[in-house]
């Protein structure tokens, strides 16, 4: 019976991780709400860490909350899924250096993709926040795997 129920529970995590994929995908390179449909001319990017972070703190009453929200916790909140999901249909990535290193990884090839399109900034805020966002899921993962295991016994 537990073989059949982690069979389900992974095929429905690596559902779910695909249809996160896609979405994530769909608003970091084509959604027309972030601006993603325009193609710069030319390459954009931030090299200087806090920098964006600060300039949405400094103008944060400008942009108003749902703008602030967005941009300092979106990525965090984005990228939390893929450190919770990742541990549960990859065992080989539970710990918790693995998690963050490859939410790392994830998101430089996002960054980079959005350089070479010219769509959206290479932004190392956004590698930060998004690193932190996946290092938040992959804790989530290990406190939920723990609290599991204590209940089944």
């Amino acid at each position: 019976m537990k073989n059949v129920s982690n069979k389900f529970i992974m095929s429905v995590s690596r559902i779910l991780f695909a249809l996160y994929l896609i979405l994530l995908a769909y608003f970091l390179f084509f959604s027309e709400h972030y601006g993603r449909t325009i193609i710069s001319g030319q390459y954009r990017y931030n090299l200087t860490p806090f920098k964006e972070v600060k300039r949405f703190i400094e103008y944060r009453n400008i942009i108003g909350p749902e703008g602030f929200i967005v941009n300092i916790f979106g990525n965090i909140l984005a990228f939390t899924p893929f450190g919770f999901v990742l541990p549960i249909i990859s065992p080989e990535n539970r710990k918790l250096l693995n998690i963050t290193l490859l939410s790392l990884e994830f998101s430089l090839t996002i960054e980079l993709l959005q350089l070479i399109f010219k769509v959206g900034i290479f932004d190392v805020d956004d590698l930060m926040m998004n690193t932190l966002g996946g290092l938040i899921g992959g804790v989530c993962f290990l406190i939920a795997r723990k609290l599991l295991r204590s209940i089944r016994r």
